[in-house]
């Protein structure tokens, strides 16, 4: 196909054939009032070595994980990706396979859902995965949709304040128009009370949502709100920190109905702020409302092992109003690297890489207490991420930080008001021991400015 405006001849033609004479009359019923009467404010045409020094300047004035030292957290981390990842989602059929309607021509990204769904049951305990959403918040939004499909008998919701709240937003953008009603439960101690939960549930709680760990980096008391939902037969949703299981314990272990999370940690680059990988899974006794593709395994009429859209009530391959979801695609690509991550890393791999963000973080977090005026937020376990409060008002010092060479933290004030001094700080197995010294060294300048 040419890529080119419309020849003289070619307007001529179309022109006659839908009865018009010129392109002014075409436009006659445009009132003059709202008609532009100068040409666009566009810049003249570049050659292309113009166009690439340019291009290069633009690019230049990001400075990304890769320019400046990283400690940015809150669903995008820095982490180390093996490079077998990209050799393998590099390869073009699958980088740029298309969506797999027809099963007996994309068996090579049919197997390669299949193989990440599996991993993904393994790696959270739970019965079954689809084949990814969009992302970690239109995940945990799903994930309620799904709830009410479950029990549309219930209309609460219950989310607690210490879930993303970005993922928050997304969700209330998601139920507006359904009869649910969604309560956000306070955590002043950067974690939900279980006492909180219990005088909030009742009968007409539909699901009860927690991130574990949490925005703040904080660990939820999962088994106890786990518990609180099986006595009122309300839903239990997480969110969960892919990276956090290799030392934790599996949502499944500890009775979640449906785990969700953002995957960009798995093998997928920051790139300033997606496109990102939605994970979910969930009991058995729920496959069938569960969102987005599920790729099964079969044997075809040669009793060859294969694999096809299985359980397909869902986006357009049936009636909108009868379908799980609406959601019509997958990231596949992404899902494909986040399973040559896990099983690049496998168990023991993916236990030293939590180890490392366990240990580095609190290490981070002892020198951070001995900076005067700066302690942590919140006295509660943590796994790779943290809240500190600062002395004043967040946002001067990490521009101060990032002009020494870090992105130094989420500044919580955006979000929480009342945190304006706060800023959340992450630590990946990719921050060295000089790296997390240089930091401290650097935050002591910084607010002594």
């Amino acid at each position: 196909m040419s890529y080119v405006l419309n020849t003289p001849a070619d307007q001529k033609a179309m022109l006659e054939a839908i009865g018009v004479g010129s392109i002014e009359e075409l436009f006659s019923l445009v009132p003059d009032r709202v008609r532009l009467k100068r040409p666009l404010a566009i810049a003249p045409a570049l050659s292309e070595i113009e166009l690439q020094l340019h291009m290069a300047e633009l690019v230049g004035s990001n400075r990304s994980a890769d320019d400046d030292v990283c400690f940015l957290g809150g669903g995008s981390y820095d982490h180390f990706i093996p490079a077998v990842v990209d050799a393998v989602a590099g390869r073009s059929e699958f980088y740029t396979a298309y969506t797999p309607y027809q099963a007996e021509a994309s068996q090579g990204s049919l197997q390669a859902f299949f193989e990440y769904q599996t991993l993904i049951c393994q790696l959270t305990g739970m019965d079954v995965a689809n084949a990814s959403l969009y992302d970690g918040g239109s995940a945990l939004a799903e994930s309620v949709l799904m709830a009410h499909g479950i029990h549309d008998k219930r209309g609460k919701v219950l989310v607690a304040d210490s879930v993303h709240p970005e993922y928050r937003l997304a969700l209330q953008t998601y139920i507006a128009n359904l009869p649910l009603s969604l309560q956000v439960l306070p955590t002043p101690d950067g974690y939900l009370n279980p006492d909180d939960l219990r005088k909030a549930i009742d009968d007409e709680t539909l699901c009860v949502i927690v991130q574990h760990p949490n925005f703040f980096g904080c660990l939820e008391e999962v088994e106890a709100v786990s518990e609180l939902c099986r006595a009122r037969g309300s839903l239990f949703v997480v969110s969960f920190d892919p990276i956090s299981l290799g030392i934790l314990k599996r949502p499944g272990q500890y009775g979640a109905d449906i785990a969700i999370a953002e995957g960009q940690c798995l093998g997928n680059p920051m790139v300033y702020g997606g496109p990102y990988l939605g994970i979910m899974a969930c009991r058995e006794e729920f496959v069938r409302k569960i969102p987005g593709r599920l790729v099964g395994q079969t044997t075809d009429r040669n009793g060859k092992r294969c694999w096809v859209l299985t359980l397909q009530t869902r986006e357009q391959h049936i009636r909108r109003e009868k379908a799980t979801s609406n959601i019509c695609t997958n990231q596949g690509l992404f899902a494909l690297r986040a399973a040559v991550y896990l099983t690049a890393l496998g168990p023991q791999g993916l236990r030293e890489t939590a180890n490392l963000c366990l240990q580095k973080a609190h290490y981070l977090a002892e020198q951070m207490r001995k900076i005067p005026g700066v302690g942590l937020q919140f006295d509660r376990p943590f796994f790779k991420e943290f809240t500190v409060k600062l002395p004043g008002r967040a946002r001067e010092t990490l521009d101060r930080l990032l002009q020494a060479g870090y992105h130094a933290g989420l500044p919580l004030g955006r979000w929480y008001p009342h945190m304006e001094n706060c800023v959340s700080i992450a630590v990946t197995e990719r921050r060295t021991r000089q790296e997390i010294d240089a930091f401290s060294a650097a935050w002591i300048q910084a607010l002594a400015r």
